[in-house]
């Protein structure tokens, strides 16, 4: 597939691409939800710059281009990290959201696929690509290739205070990231699931998706995209005890203390997601507040995770 790139030096510029994020001590995490949020306390983050924007495919074809990355998605995955799969699924493939149009109980099978050749490149599978897209935020995605995008953009993925203090644009304890409304003045202000989902939406088929980067205002630090649109990985590991009350910018606990007890013979880390995206909605989800988070492992690749970059100074 051949893209449009555009020149060296625009795509330097838009590297940098970053706003400041003074340090100070805010209030982490809600007590009224989720009880992985719980407790609300404060927590110390220095300094730091991050991009603002998250990582477009753009960007992420740049980093292809320069280094002929292979994403998780794009790799047969490893027979002996699967123990008991089943050998036709052990493709390159990533997982890709289907609108149904009827639901029979509560199974996301109905509206999540693992589907071969899916990836940052073709994000719905199907030889369809990302032409038209490069300014919708990079998906398929998994932990690797974020981390290996950092490095080589010499930033780093953010702790989760760290994303968490920037996604409240400076209103400590608001319920969103703009405020108390979820759509105030019934304006949407993020691109989240508008309807009942997962079935009914009052966007058409092909609006169900990403957006293109700074579609929606920024928050009160300039950053765009914060919330909704894509889920963004962050570098903590999801280990809720060890790092919880921690005064001073968590960076999550042992490793071993995120494996899904659910898989005891997956051992695969699981680290945090933050922000919902556009499937996130008030019937289903509702992780489109500041304080929500979610264990993602490692591994995972999806149609509506993304990332965004920090550097520290």
């Amino acid at each position: 597939m051949v893209l449009a790139f555009e020149t060296d030096r625009r795509r330097l510029a838009d590297t940098r691409d970053m706003v400041w994020i003074p340090g100070r001590t805010f209030t982490m995490g809600a007590n009224d939800h989720h009880p992985e949020e719980a407790p609300a306390h404060p927590v110390e983050v220095g300094g730091f710059w991050i991009e603002a924007i998250p990582v477009t495919n753009r960007k992420f074809a740049a980093f292809v281009k320069a280094t002929g990355h292979l994403t998780v998605a794009e790799r047969a995955p490893d027979p002996k990290d699967y123990p008991g799969a089943l050998p036709k699924m052990l493709k390159a493939g990533s997982l890709v959201f289907t609108r149904p149009k009827a639901l029979s109980g509560n199974d996301t099978a109905q509206w999540w696929s693992f589907r071969f050749g899916a990836n940052w490149r073709s994000p719905h599978g199907r030889l369809r690509d990302i032409r038209g897209k490069l300014d919708h935020p990079v998906v398929h995605v998994a932990y690797a290739d974020a981390l290996a995008y950092a490095e080589w953009a010499s930033m780093a993925l953010p702790t989760e205070a760290e994303w968490e203090l920037v996604a409240r644009g400076g209103l400590d304890n608001a319920e969103f990231a703009w405020g108390d409304e979820l759509m105030p003045g019934g304006t949407a202000v993020a691109n989240t699931w508008q309807g009942i989902f997962p079935t009914s939406s009052l966007k058409p088929a092909s609006a169900d998706r990403t957006s293109p980067v700074r579609s929606f205002p920024p928050n009160g630090y300039g950053a765009y995209d914060m919330i909704g649109n894509v889920w963004e990985w962050t570098s903590v590991v999801d280990a809720s005890s060890p790092t919880c009350c921690i005064p001073a910018n968590p960076r999550g606990g042992p490793i071993e203390a995120s494996y899904d007890p659910r898989q005891p013979d997956i051992r695969i880390a699981r680290r945090v997601l933050k922000g919902g995206s556009h499937l996130c909605a008030p019937n289903y989800c509702r992780r489109y507040r500041p304080a929500a988070r979610h264990a993602e492992p490692e591994d995972t690749s999806t149609s509506h995770v993304g990332f965004r970059c920090v550097k520290r100074v």
